[in-house]
């Protein structure tokens, strides 16, 4: 449970990034950097009891299909077939 929560926080902090501007948005940058915190906080924990390419398979997978959507929806991105195939391959 806490490695699925801290894939959904690298997802909030992956769609951060862009509203950093560059991280020249204080509030935004604190918004980010706090999710990566936590992201990373709560996957320590969860690897004491999962293998680490279990750990990240799930964690960078959670990440990158939970990114690709919010890329579509907010910011119009490429809702192309490839493109959702690498998201979620």
């Amino acid at each position: 449970m806490l490695l699925l929560i801290a894939g959904l926080f690298e997802v909030t902090w992956a769609i951060g990034l862009k509203f950093t501007e560059g991280f020249t948005r204080f509030w935004s940058s604190v918004g980010t950097l706090a999710a990566m915190a936590i992201s990373v906080g709560l996957r320590g924990p969860a690897m004491k009891s999962l293998p680490v390419g279990t750990s990240d398979a799930v964690w960078v997978g959670v990440g990158a299909v939970g990114t690709a959507i919010p890329g579509i929806v907010l910011f119009g991105e490429a809702a192309k077939p490839g493109r959702l195939i690498r998201a979620l391959g």
